[in-house]
């Protein structure tokens, strides 16, 4: 349902995939428009993605702009426009073995993959991205180092991903929460067999307040917009939560409202009530 009026928003805040971006992985010229035209009032864009910060860089240049972002679905604060980690928050390593352990037992024959961040996006004094040999990419990642299955988890890690070929997502999920519960937050960005798995209690929406703490800004203040599970925490915590019309039920059952699909100026045309 549209709602008749709302005020204009203090900040405004979306995922990149499946929202933001379209098929081509695109920021379209109606959407930059509208972008910059909130940019312009003065009022704050914090892109808010499973992404970490290294990739970032390709949406930066899309928008024409750097954006503070929260980015590993809520573990990492980055400011794109110095290219700063401002903070984080990981696994630790005896977790990360502990989950390792209970994965390999309720989902047999999956891989696993940890996520780890520098002082920077492209930090290279550690590799930032590390898989077990089972591990199969849900997507292309040319940044992947692959080591022995011991050496994924031997460091603490905003994500540890666990990916098993053929499998939906949400089954993982369900198999998998009962057995973690309060250890580690799970989600999931796409439903091809891979969930992500991060520090208890963090999420797009902690991440979100963190910088809405950081702005002045409140919750009931901020328009958010998302498409997958790893959303529905944002949604449900902004003030308006705006799912696409493309997106996963999950999301859909927490909007506010639904806008249309990221192939045809979804967001920019919520943002157009404000700024045209």
């Amino acid at each position: 349902m549209t709602p008749l009026y709302l005020p204009k928003p203090k900040m405004v805040a979306t995922d990149v995939d499946g929202t933001l971006i379209d098929h081509d992985e695109r920021v379209t010229a109606r959407t930059k428009a509208a972008v910059g035209a909130l940019i312009t009032d003065g009022v704050p864009f914090v892109l808010a993605t499973g992404r970490p910060p290294r990739w970032i860089d390709p949406v930066v240049d899309e928008l024409g702009f750097s954006p503070l972002c929260v980015c590993g679905n809520g573990s990492v604060i980055y400011d794109s426009a110095t290219d700063r980690v401002l903070g984080s928050m990981a696994l630790e390593v005896a977790t990360l073995a502990w989950i390792a352990d209970v994965a390999e037992r309720a989902l047999p024959g999956c891989g696993l993959a940890a996520e780890r961040v520098g002082a920077s996006a492209h930090d290279a004094v550690t590799p930032q991205f590390v898989s077990s040999p089972l591990y199969e990419h849900a997507w292309l990642n040319p940044d992947d180092t692959s080591v022995a299955r011991e050496e994924v988890i031997d460091a603490p890690a905003i994500k540890m991903l666990i990916r098993l070929p053929g499998a939906r997502s949400s089954d993982m999920r369900a198999v998998l929460a009962p057995l973690v519960g309060a250890r580690a937050d799970i989600t999931y960005s796409t439903e091809h067999g891979l969930i992500e798995l991060s520090a208890p209690g963090v999420t797009k929406a902690s991440g979100l307040a963190t910088v809405a703490q950081r702005l002045g800004v409140a919750a009931e203040n901020i328009v958010a917009f998302g498409d997958m599970p790893n959303d529905v925490p944002m949604l449900a915590m902004a003030g308006h939560g705006v799912a696409m019309r493309n997106a996963h039920p999950e999301a859909l059952a927490v909007a506010d409202e639904v806008a249309e699909s990221n192939s045809d100026d979804g967001v920019a045309r919520i943002l157009e009530r404000w700024w045209v």
